[in-house]
């Protein structure tokens, strides 16, 4: 099965070696991504909520220039630095889909990337 690499400017460039996505047959694996914003290259949200939208828009950046979008996500890992920030997240998480919503997995971790809140990667399938 041949792989397709997906990058895009409307998203954060890799902060080390992987891609922002791969695609594989009718599967895109699309790597975590953090609350960049991706003509900076800075973390410019105040909260997590902030934080959770930049991240939204990211993964929007990379299913569009892969020709998908959030209706095509089977699957999504959510990664907080605390549960506390769950229903912040889940709240603005929710309102990038319209029912039929993904499998998905939360879970806290002891630190992320540029000491962020929020990191979500996904899967999509069309």
């Amino acid at each position: 099965m041949q792989k397709n690499i997906i990058n895009t400017t409307q998203a954060p460039a890799p902060i080390g070696p992987y891609s922002q996505a791969v695609q594989a047959g009718n599967l895109l694996f699309i790597s975590g991504q953090v609350a960049l914003n991706p003509a900076t290259g800075t973390i410019e949200a105040t909260d997590v909520a902030g934080e959770t939208d930049q991240v939204m828009k990211n993964l929007q950046a990379v299913l569009t220039e892969a020709g998908y979008d959030f209706s095509h996500i089977v699957k999504t890992t959510i990664f907080l630095s605390d549960m506390a920030h769950f229903t912040t997240v889940n709240e603005v998480y929710g309102k990038y889909f319209t029912g039929n919503y993904p499998a998905r997995e939360t879970v806290a971790v002891k630190g992320l990337p540029r000491n962020v809140n929020v990191e979500i990667s996904m899967i999509a399938a069309k």
